[in-house]
Parts: C-alpha cells; sequence; structure tokens
C-alpha cells in the first residue's frame, strides 16, 4: 500500500499469518485465501467461540482486519489515513469516493456473528459504490487522498469555548425542523460566501431534515451526535478561543502555562546542548527541560485536566456510542494559574531561556522562523483562554473538530453570530 497500516497492525497480521502456518502446516496467504477457508481455521486458533472482550482475540481480529486493508488497497485503491477515533489509530479511505472504513470494526463484527465471509459482501458493496462514484458524475473526476480523508474526517484541533447553559438547553429541547428554520432565516442575514451558504444548506440543513421532526434534538444525540453537537455550539457558544492541533494545545501551549515564568533554569545535558545546536525550536526544549512550577495531572486529557474535571455538555450525550467532541470543563483549578499567567512575560521567558542554551552551547542559536510562529500563536492562544475562563459568562467547553471545521470556523460564527444577534424589523 502507499501508506502503510500502522505498525501495531502489521504486527499483528504477521502473528495471524505466523499462527495459521502453524497450523496448516504451510505458509497461508491471508491476501488470496478464501475468508471461508481462515474462518474454518479459527476455532483452533481461538480455543473456542470468538469473544470480543479478549485481547488475543481482539489481535487475531486487528490481525484480519490487516489483510482485509491490504486486499481492498488491491482491488479498489484503498489506503489508510490518520483518524484518532478509529480502533486502529488509522482508517481506510478510498479515492473515488468518501468511504471511511474501519477494517478492525468490520472483522469484529463479522467474527461476532459468527460468518466471516461478509467481508466477501462487504468488498461487493463497496465496488458498488465506488461504481456509482466513477461513472455517475458526481464526484468530477477528482480523486481523494490520505491528506484530503484526514482534513475531513480526523478530528485533530480544538479550541476552548464558553457556553450559555440555558440557550445551549433551549436548542437541545427543540425539534430539529424548528431549528432548521431558524438557521435557513440566519444564512439569509450571515454576511458568508455564496458557497460556504450553499455547502451549510447541503450539509447541515439536509441532516437536520432527515432527523424525526417534532422530536427534541437530545433524544437523537444516539442516532446524530454530530449534528447535535453542532446545533449546541451554534446556539450556545458565546465565545472561543482560536481553533490549533491538539497536538500543540497538549504538547507545548498547556505546559507552558503550567511552567510559568521561572527566574532561574535547570542544567542541561550534553543531548539537550546537541539538539539545540542542530535547530530544535527553543519552546520545544523549554518545554522539554523546565519543569512545572504548577502541578498538573499525571493523566487526563491534554495533560491538563483530570478526569473527574471533565463531563458531558448534557446529560442526553452519555446515551451517544460515538466519541464526544464537545466536552464540559471544570476550570476551578485553573483559574488562579490562568489569572498569573502573562502572555509577554511568557515570550520573554523562552527569549532568556534560548540566551541561556547560546551561553551553554557556546554559540547562538540556529535561525528558527517556526519557533517564532509558535510562540506567537502559543501566546495569543493562552491570552485567548485566560479571557475566555476569566471573563466568559457560561459554561468552559473543549470543542474537537477536524481540519476542514477549523478553516471553516470564521464562516460558522458568522453564522452563530447571525442565529444569536438582534434581528432588525421594519415596520
Amino acid at each position: 500500500m502507499a501508506h502503510p497500516a500502522p505498525p501495531h497492525v502489521q504486527s499483528a497480521q504477521a502473528q495471524v499469518a505466523a499462527a495459521l502456518e502453524q497450523l496448516a502446516g504451510k505458509p497461508v496467504d491471508l491476501l488470496k485465501t478464501p475468508w471461508q477457508e481462515v474462518e474454518s481455521a479459527l476455532p483452533n486458533l481461538l480455543g473456542g467461540a470468538f469473544d470480543p472482550n479478549n485481547q488475543n482475540h481482539q489481535v487475531l481480529a486487528l490481525g484480519i482486519g490487516g489483510a482485509l486493508a491490504e486486499r481492498l488497497a488491491g482491488d479498489h485503491g484503498a489506503f489508510w489515513f490518520l483518524n484518532r477515533e478509529s480502533p486502529e489509530g488509522a482508517s481506510l479511505g478510498f479515492p473515488d469516493a468518501l468511504i471511511v472504513l474501519s477494517p478492525f470494526g468490520e472483522v469484529m463484527n463479522s467474527l461476532i456473528a459468527g460468518k466471516l465471509s461478509r467481508l466477501e459482501e462487504l468488498s461487493a458493496n463497496i465496488r458498488g459504490m465506488l461504481g456509482k462514484a466513477r461513472f455517475g458524475g458526481a464526484g468530477g473526476g477528482q480523486k481523494l487522498g490520505p491528506a484530503d480523508y484526514q482534513r475531513l474526517i480526523d478530528p485533530g484541533f480544538m479550541q476552548f469555548l464558553v457556553m450559555d447553559p440555558a440557550k445551549t438547553v433551549k436548542a437541545l429541547d427543540t425539534a430539529p425542523d424548528v431549528l432548521a428554520r431558524e438557521i435557513r432565516d440566519a444564512l439569509g442575514r450571515a454576511q458568508i460566501p455564496k458557497e460556504v451558504r450553499q455547502q451549510f444548506e447541503g450539509q447541515v440543513l439536509t441532516a437536520l431534515q432527515q432527523m424525526q421532526p417534532g422530536k427534541k434534538l437530545s433524544e437523537q444525540v444516539d442516532t446524530a451526535p454530530r449534528i447535535v453537537e453542532l446545533m449546541a455550539h451554534l446556539f450556545g457558544t458565546q465565545a472561543s478561543t482560536g481553533a490549533a492541533q491538539n497536538e500543540f494545545w497538549g504538547h507545548l501551549i498547556l505546559p507552558m502555562l503550567f511552567i510559568g515564568a521561572p527566574q532561574d533554569f535547570p542544567p542541561v545535558d550534553e543531548e539537550e546542548i546537541q539538539a539545540f545546536t542542530q535547530g530544535v525550536a527553543p519552546m520545544e526544549l523549554f518545554v522539554d527541560v523546565v519543569p512545572h512550577s504548577v502541578q498538573a495531572p499525571d493523566e487526563g486529557l491534554l495533560g491538563a485536566f483530570d478526569r473527574t474535571e471533565v463531563s458531558p455538555l448534557h446529560a442526553s450525550f452519555e446515551r451517544s456510542r460515538a466519541p464526544l467532541h464537545l466536552l464540559k470543563l471544570n476550570m476551578e483549578r485553573l483559574k488562579p494559574v490562568l489569572a498569573k499567567f502573562d502572555p509577554n512575560q511568557m515570550v520573554d521567558t523562552v527569549r532568556r531561556f534560548t540566551k541561556y542554551m547560546e551561553e551553554k552551547a557556546g554559540k547562538g542559536a540556529p535561525p528558527n522562523p517556526q519557533n517564532e510562529e509558535m510562540l506567537k500563536a502559543a501566546s495569543v492562544l493562552l491570552g485567548d483562554l485566560k479571557k475566555l475562563v476569566l471573563e466568559g459568562k457560561g459554561d468552559v467547553c473543549l470543542r474537537q473538530m477536524t481540519e476542514g471545521d477549523a478553516m471553516s470556523e470564521r464562516d460558522l460564527a458568522a453564522v452563530r453570530n447571525a442565529l444569536q444577534g438582534p434581528r432588525i424589523i421594519l415596520s
């Protein structure tokens, strides 16, 4: 495959192939052997019936999933792309139509049903969908790649919000057909490009129209969690920080908050000095080298929020089987930390640390424009978070989103302002 399977999938696939070879006394080609033959050998490998809660059985399913992915790659050009929500940490995509597949999930479902031959039906269904996409003219001949899928599917970005609890609950207690009318009206008032309006109508309004009319949104979370979260965001959000990649928040921005502005820096070793002279960003070294002045949770969300400080936005979301993209945070522990935070002081501290490393290295830091960009972005985002938490009126929440969502956030904010802003009525 052009984009290989995740290493743990490859390892599981190799284990399954080795186990089948030992059982059969000869090599077994997982890419060509009919699924029925593979299935006939499973009871001996499993030691009985398939148990989805057995870790060894899960490894077997993961290995077969890897083989399924390779077959689909050969037959339909499928490829892996990063997807944090998938059990494999990646999902399978196809170039001719937007189809997202978890090979592990498909194999698990087939093994639970006791019918691995369902994977043949799966491949046939995919062949049909791809055929319609190729010859139906809907795709315009444009091919999709891993980067396209990751931008559209992977929730790799996040932002912090302040949400009005009353407005959020009101939206969740409203039927989707009523919300659709309000959104359609807001789209007419929002200052957004025509193509954005059309896209919003084609995606969001269509999704709302497919839900059960007259039934509260909160009662349909289990069937459409993403659209329910979007409605809560549109009707309840009062203010937000900018959006940034999850890793940037978790590995750099929030650690900067916990480190603070120390006057002195700890000793550094030769490995750290070498990393500095080879061009590693001083900000990254600062986070790695300088200890926290404020204790952070050992585990939890982003290394900043204890599990007890994170909860669903609304009780209705507890019914969702899908991962939640909108979470409520208890910020009481972090309020005093944010109150002391000064963006300018943070920038000055990293500047002092850079000079400290130059002294230890005996020469100046290599040019690194990326370090300046990261430092500026971190100071802005932490300043936004401070203002949000200390001045915001409502629930502080964390919203995870795709890169595509992050890029369209400005247009979404325009629709949100039209929904929540005053309406001029001419007599």
